[in-house]
C-alpha cells in the first residue's frame, strides 16, 4: 500500500520490454507502489503491452535505439523527476520496496544503488559476480541519466550516491541456450563500441583479462560457494572477456585489410 502522497517524493516506475508476456505481469506488480508506471515496448510480438495496459500502465511503442538510448527514451516520458528503473525480468523484493519508500520520505541522497540478485540455471547466485551486482537503479532525473552506451548501459551522475538495503530479483527465464546467444550478442556491440573509439586489443589481453576475472569472481568473491551454477557464470563472463578482445582484434585487421585493398 502506498504511503500518502505527500508524505514523500511522487515516483514513476520506468520499464522496458519486447515479448516479455511470460514476465511483465510479475515485474508490475512489484512496483504497484509508483504513482506512476511507464512501460516502453520496442514491438513486442506477444501480448507484452495488453497485459501491461491491463495493470494500469502507460504503455508507450517506439522503435528499439539499443539498451542506452532506449532507457533514456524511456526515463524522459515519466511524469515524475523520481524514477526507478526496471528491465521486465526484474522484480522489486519486500525488502528493497520499503527500503526505497522509506529513502522517497526525505532523500539523503539523489541517487541510490541496490543489489541485484541473479537467477541462474535455476539457483540464485549469492557470490562472485552474481552478488552483489550493484546498479543505480532509483535516481532523480535532473541530476542522473542513462548513458549512450548500446550494450552494458549504466545511470551516470556527479551526485553522491547511497545504497539501499534489498535486493532487485533478476529473474530471467531464458535457457543456458539463449543465454549464451546473448552474450555473444553483446560482446559483439562491446567489440564495436571499442573499435569506434580506437581501443586496440593486444595477445596479453587475450589472455590475461580471462584469467584475472576468473581468479577475482570465483576465487577472491567466493563464486564457487554458488555450486555448478557459480562455476558456470564465472567461465561464461571469462569467455566473454576473451570473445570481446578477440572480436575486436578482427575488427582492426579487418579495417587493415579493407584500407589497404587496392582502390578501397
Amino acid at each position: 500500500m502506498k504511503p500518502p502522497e505527500s508524505s514523500r517524493q511522487r515516483v514513476s516506475a520506468v520499464i522496458i520490454a519486447r515479448n516479455a508476456a511470460t514476465q511483465i505481469e510479475a515485474c508490475l506488480a512489484s512496483v504497484d507502489f509508483a504513482d506512476e508506471v511507464v512501460v516502453v515496448d520496442s514491438g513486442s510480438m506477444d501480448r507484452t503491452p495488453e497485459i501491461a495496459e491491463a495493470t494500469g500502465a502507460r504503455v508507450i511503442r517506439h522503435r528499439w535505439l539499443g539498451y542506452g538510448p532506449q532507457k533514456r527514451f524511456a526515463v524522459d516520458q515519466a511524469s515524475n523527476d523520481w524514477v526507478v528503473c526496471l528491465d521486465a525480468d526484474e522484480r522489486v523484493s519486500p525488502a528493497l520496496r520499503a527500503s526505497l519508500l522509506e529513502a522517497l520520505v526525505a532523500p539523503a541522497y539523489r541517487a541510490y544503488e541496490v543489489a541485484r540478485c541473479n537467477r541462474f540455471m535455476g539457483a540464485w547466485l549469492r557470490h562472485g559476480e552474481g552478488y552483489p551486482d550493484r546498479i543505480l537503479r532509483l535516481f532523480d532525473r535532473r541530476v542522473a541519466q542513462w548513458s549512450d552506451d548500446p550494450v552494458h548501459e549504466k545511470v551516470v551522475t556527479s551526485e553522491r550516491v547511497g545504497l539501499l538495503p534489498g535486493d532487485l530479483l533478476h529473474e530471467s527465464a531464458e535457457s543456458l541456450h539463449g543465454y549464451l546467444e546473448k552474450q555473444n550478442a553483446y560482446t559483439t556491440l562491446q567489440a564495436q563500441a571499442l573499435y569506434e573509439k580506437g581501443t586496440r586489443a593486444s595477445a596479453a589481453k587475450l589472455v590475461l583479462s580471462p584469467l584475472v576475472r576468473f581468479v577475482k569472481f570465483y576465487v577472491l568473491r567466493g563464486g564457487f560457494l554458488d555450486g555448478i551454477p557459480g562455476l558456470v557464470h564465472v567461465t561464461i563472463g571469462c569467455f566473454n572477456s576473451f570473445c570481446k578482445t578477440a572480436k575486436l582484434a578482427a575488427l582492426w585487421r579487418e579495417g587493415k585489410r579493407t584500407s589497404s585493398t587496392p582502390g578501397a
